[in-house]
């Protein structure tokens, strides 16, 4: 077994979300891709079950779109190379914005630190989802 994989057996959550969790969870890129055509703005969490800086970020993400507009989604993107490519996601997590469709900006995260929820703060400020 790879550590890789390894990882991702001690990381894997449970399929069933929580009732209180605010986002929209995405399954693949049929449901990405009509997400983000579907609404005006919409924030998305790109993250990977196996990483530890993704397992950190992800209660704050979840906290901060519990207290905002319902305009937050997140996907799963361990096996969905698909988007990774698309965006060029070099470093999990990260968080793009969507307007009217478009990307209009993107938070990526900081090799082997993540992200923090100042910053997550200050992205959504000038994203003005708040």
């Amino acid at each position: 077994m790879s550590i890789r994989n390894a990882l991702k057996s001690l990381t894997r959550k449970p399929q069933n979300a929580p009732a209180d969790d605010a986002c929209v969870v995405l399954n693949g890129t049929e449901d990405f891709d009509a997400a983000i055509v579907s609404r005006d703005k919409l924030m998305v969490l790109l993250y990977a079950s196996w990483c530890p800086y993704s397992q950190a970020f992800l209660p704050l993400y979840l906290a901060h779109a519990a207290a905002g507009e319902p305009c937050y989604a997140r996907i799963i993107v361990d096996d969905e190379d698909v988007l990774v490519e698309r965006y060029g996601i070099n470093v999990f997590p990260t968080v793009l914005f969507f307007e009217k469709g478009q990307l209009v900006r993107r938070l990526d995260g900081i090799y082997h630190r993540g992200l923090t929820q100042g910053q997550l703060q200050d992205f959504a400020r000038r994203c003005a989802v708040r």
